[in-house]
């Protein structure tokens, strides 16, 4: 898919892996010292998206899906050298246009600064936050992130 100069893939043979690890273990307070192998793992068991410009990647997101009923949104970014370009907004329409997610019937995510990019396509607070509970491991890849 092409979105003005952004071409869009979720074909993971197209992915810069080494790019995307890189910056997710190295840059992100959410997966900061992930080991490879549970990139890898998390790779392997996600529908994820590139995103492309002159045919390097500047963009990724990752959903945890059934492609029936749910999907959890994560890792999503674009390299800070081309934010600010409308990037992010359109790998988030296409995701969201993909024949396998746009009948799900849920799609959550997890955002401490990003409510801005995710609120114009539809994304809003838990209506029921009481219904929600989690697990969180903040130390399992050895950080407290």
């Amino acid at each position: 898919m092409q979105a003005g100069e952004l071409t869009i893939s979720n074909r993971n043979d197209d992915l810069d892996l080494d790019m995307v690890y890189a910056f997710l273990s190295q840059e992100t307070p959410w997966a900061k010292g992930m080991p490879r192998a549970i990139f890898e793992r998390a790779v392997a068991g996600s529908l994820c998206f590139g995103g492309f410009v002159d045919g390097k990647q500047i963009a990724f997101a990752r959903l945890i899906t059934d492609e029936a009923t749910f999907a959890y949104l994560c890792d999503v970014f674009v390299l800070p050298a081309y934010r600010g370009r409308g990037y992010a907004s359109a790998l988030m329409k296409h995701i969201l246009a993909s024949p396998s997610l746009a009948a799900l019937r849920r799609i959550v995510l997890v955002t401490t600064d990003a409510h801005h990019l995710y609120a114009p396509h539809g994304f809003t607070s838990l209506g029921n936050p009481e219904r929600y509970m989690e697990l969180h491991r903040s130390d399992v890849y050895g950080t407290d992130a």
